[in-house]
Formats: C-alpha cells, structure tokens, sequence
C-alpha cells in the first residue's frame, strides 16, 4: 500500500532513530476477489419442464463462463484518490459495483470501512414515475439520510444539481446529463467516506464538470476516498495520484497516476 514519510536530511549523522513510516489506514481492501458472469444457453423456466428434466437426468440450465474478473487483491488506503483505467470490457465498472456492493463477489472478499457513496448508472436508484423530488427522497434514504437531514440537505441538492423547476417533474423526462446531475447532487450531499463514480462527468456540460471538479476537490482535501472509472486521461492527473490498470478482468500495474497512464498509453499503442 503507498505510503508517504518525511525525512529530516539537515543533519545525515544524526544520532536520533528514524522513525518508520507509517501506512495509511485501509478504507477499501479486496482479498483474491473473483467474479464471473454466466451465458446462458439454456434456462428452465416452468415447473413442467423443471420435473421432466430432472427425469431425464437433464441439467436444469446450461450456462457457459462468459467473462471473469480474477484474483483482485489491492488496498486503497483512506484519503487516497485511485482511477481504474483499461479498454472497454477489462472490467473497470464490475470493479466499481464489486466495491459498492451491487454485485457479491463469485470468491475472496470485500472489506469497506466507512460510508460509501455512489454514482454508477444514471438513475440507479431512481423510479422513473417519480418526481425528481421525490427520487431524491428515495435515493437519499437509500444511501442512510433520515428524513431530517433530506430535508435540511434538499435545497442545496436542487441548487447544485441545476434541475431547476424541473424537480417536481418525473425522472422519466429528465435527460441523462439531469439525472447525472440529481445523482451526484443527492450523492455528495449524504457526505460519503468513499466515493465511487463511473463516467459521471462524462454526460454534464462544462460548467457542471467544473462544479463536479471543485467538489471533489473539497471532497478530497477533506480526507475522503475517492475510486473513479475515466476515460478522460488527460483530467486524470490532477484529480487521482494512483492507477489501477484493469486488462482481462486483472491488474495489470498498480502505481503512481502518471507512471500508470503512460504506459497504458504505450501498451495501447503496441496493440
């Protein structure tokens, strides 16, 4: 796990011990995470044909591996800022659902030690009959807030979301750059320990990026954690300054933002 130290070099042959540097306290550990995904051929879907398979001696559904996240195991310490980075399909967002509880890994474990909150799919938590008020509700609740503190909270959510008069309209009308917006909004207002984002920014205007930026910014310089899935490489380095580098459904490097995203880039040019 990365850890940082100071090192007092004004005097080399000081007599005094060096002390040990001391790692950052975990607030997201995988342990030889695995998880597949089945495609399957053949599903039974009535009682009729459930006994006559069992007759025959016949599997009651015939399903094949289709994709595999394997062997996971990486620490993210409290405060850090990490960005899983890989090609379409190298399992950036399974990750992300892993670690918020979506998806039960197939094996190893899954250790969180604080609130998380999450922006993953747009309108995850959402009821498309409902108003955008009454979402917020919702997903508020859904995330741990009491009534109370929906209330209290609720004017800052509309103001920073931008929906404006639209908050009394169904979610059904919304665009998605809305219902990204409302999410995050509702997000960021229960005050997470860990936050989880895929592609959020990538469906908002520039001035709703710049507002999403400034906010995890306080987000960060507060002590929170932070794990993004990104394809803008570029915004990447001033937000993160650590990388995961997912091919396969495994890590392929572990490392410094900067380091990782360059040779992402050139192994993406060797292919």
């Amino acid at each position: 796990m990365p850890y940082s130290a100071a090192i007092d070099r004004s005097s080399p042959r000081s007599s005094e011990p060096t002390a040990a540097p001391v790692p950052q306290e975990p607030a997201l550990v995988c342990r030889g995470v695995g998880k597949t995904f089945y495609y399957y051929e053949h599903r039974t879907t009535s009682l009729r044909e459930l006994f006559r398979r069992h007759l025959t001696r016949q599997p009651v559904h015939v399903r094949r591996p289709s994709f595999a996240l394997a062997d996971l195991s990486f620490s993210i310490g409290r405060g850090e800022s990490v960005a899983l980075i890989g090609l379409n399909g190298s399992g950036k967002s399974t990750v992300l659902r892993l670690l918020a509880g979506i998806y039960e890994p197939t094996a190893g474990e899954i250790e969180t030690r604080g609130r998380v909150g999450t922006v993953i799919e747009l309108g995850a938590g959402f009821h498309p009959e409902l108003t955008g008020s009454e979402n917020v509700q919702l997903y508020a609740a859904m995330l741990g807030l009491g009534r109370r503190e929906v209330a209290a909270r609720f004017p800052g959510i509309v103001e920073f979301s931008g929906v404006g008069d639209f908050i009394d309209t169904p979610v059904k009308y919304y665009s998605s750059g809305m219902q990204a917006r409302l999410a995050f909004a509702v997000t960021m207002a229960v005050e997470p320990d860990i936050l989880l984002l895929d592609e959020v920014m990538a469906v908002g205007d520039q001035e709703f990026r710049g507002r999403c930026l400034e906010r995890l910014e306080r987000f960060r310089a507060g002590g929170g954690t932070l794990v993004l899935v990104s394809h803008d490489l570029d915004g990447l380095s001033g937000l993160c300054t650590r990388g995961l580098w997912l091919e396969g459904g495994r890590v392929r490097m572990d490392g410094g933002i900067d380091e990782v995203v360059a040779a992402y880039l050139g192994g993406e040019e060797a292919t």
